[in-house]
């Protein structure tokens, strides 16, 4: 789905859910043709049409059923339709469902044939940029997967942090983003240690003495970037305030959302596990260093902070 339409149907925070009841179980569907809405319904449209309104635009209800413990809603926004669902309390909207009972091999093979597919220019010394917003969960999930891959390449292949150009996850985003980028910036190598330690647990206070990163140099730079793309200046807690220090990037690759991997100027979707991401880079390699024979984790990265693994989940930040 495209970034500006998840920006006029959801706001703030990704509200992100595993419904285990339904691994193995049937999914019963009561259709609702006729009758009283449902309150929640009612109050999920009420909620979509305080964000489009602010584009001049209004959501109606086509029609809603029960499926799976929530009410799954049909509606319209201008010329287009879209479906989302709300739990039957009312207190959580989601943009999207994910089928829990997709057998995760299959998955997995799929994304495996769609990233053989992908054709990309091979260089003597790649170029690997990943797109993420830094308190998306999925965006850490590919963080915790590159970080392996990055740390036996880093002198092999150009890799680096680049941010999506908006902000869903509220002012420590906005903050931690800038963080992140003037690290890059002022000590650069001392990042990938910072980068460790921060998708462990998001303590960035300690990640910063742990890393041993220059305050002074780190509090400068954020005050000049800051100034220079209007940060705070736009920033906002409603809606999806941008942050536009890698606008030109995101706009030359099509970035829409977190994460986004590019390879060699190409938009690659690659399975979230060290040794993948590894291979990904090593086939951009004219000539392949003999670190590419060196064997990585092959366990998928877990979404969110803490160093878990095992999830094939290639979800995302929109």
């Amino acid at each position: 789905m495209k970034k500006e339409i998840i920006r006029k149907i959801v706001t703030g925070a990704l509200v992100f859910v595993v419904i285990g009841s339904l691994v193995g179980s049937l999914v019963y569907i009561f259709p609702r043709k006729s009758g009283e809405i449902p309150k929640e319904v009612k109050k999920a449209i009420e909620y979509i049409n305080e964000i489009v309104k602010e584009r001049g635009q209004i959501a109606s209800l086509i029609s809603w059923e029960e499926e799976g413990g929530l009410y799954k809603i049909d509606l319209k926004i201008g010329d287009e339709q879209y479906q989302s669902f709300v739990t039957k309390d009312g207190k959580y909207l989601f943009p999207y469902a994910i089928n829990l009972t997709q057998k995760i091999e299959a998955k997995r093979e799929s994304e495996e044939r769609e990233f053989q597919q992908t054709q990309f220019e091979k260089r003597e010394k790649p170029d690997v940029k990943l797109f993420v917003m830094s308190y998306c969960p999925f965006g850490l999930q590919m963080e915790k997967a590159l970080l392996p891959a990055w740390q036996l390449l880093k002198d092999k292949a150009e890799i680096g942090i680049y941010f999506v150009d908006y902000i869903m996850h509220g002012r420590k985003e906005m903050e931690e983003n800038l963080r992140q980028y003037c690290i890059q910036k002022e000590d650069k190598e001392k990042f990938l240690a910072y980068l460790g330690c921060f998708v462990k647990d998001g303590n960035f206070e300690s990640c910063l003495k742990e890393a041993k990163i220059n305050q002074d140099k780190l509090n400068s730079c954020q005050q000049a970037t800051d100034k220079e793309f209007k940060i705070s200046e736009s920033f906002s807690e409603t809606g999806y305030p941008p942050f536009n220090v890698h606008r030109d990037l995101n706009e030359k690759y099509g970035v829409r959302g977190s994460p986004t991997l590019v390879i060699n100027d190409t938009v690659v979707n690659v399975e979230r596990s060290p040794e993948k991401i590894k291979e990904a880079i090593c086939n951009a390699f004219l000539n392949p260093p003999e670190e590419c024979n060196q064997k990585l984790p092959e366990e998928p990265a877990s979404p969110g902070f803490g160093m878990a693994t095992g999830s094939s989940s290639s979800g995302s930040c929109q």
